[in-house]
């Protein structure tokens, strides 16, 4: 998609802040946190939402959330939030697909 951003941030023609990357997906911080860590999972394969995935699409979903694992815990957390957020009424904002990692809360 040639103006969708996340696809031009995985091909690199974007920059972001990447945490981690693989040939399927790459993590990099969301540029407007909403938790003191806000990664954001995105598959390299263009697909613009949860409802758009198909029966093929199911290990690159699970691939996104064992790499939200991974990451979490290699950033040193112990408990965080995992979110999709599905169409405009659900909060999407960007149309790929993505999985929102939030942690980073301490009890002070």
């Amino acid at each position: 998609m040639d103006d969708c951003i996340f696809c031009k941030i995985t091909s690199g023609q974007q920059s972001a802040d990447v945490i981690d990357e693989d040939e399927k997906i790459m993590v990099f911080k969301d540029i407007k946190p909403s938790a003191p860590v806000h990664l954001l999972i995105v598959p390299k394969k263009h697909i613009a939402s949860v409802i758009e995935t198909k029966d093929e699409d199911e290990e690159l979903l699970g691939g996104m959330i064992l790499k939200a694992k991974d990451v979490a815990d290699s950033q040193g957390l112990k408990g965080y939030k995992l979110v999709f957020n599905v169409g405009r009424e659900g909060g999407q904002l960007v149309d790929h697909l993505h999985l929102h990692l939030l942690g980073g809360w301490t009890d002070k």
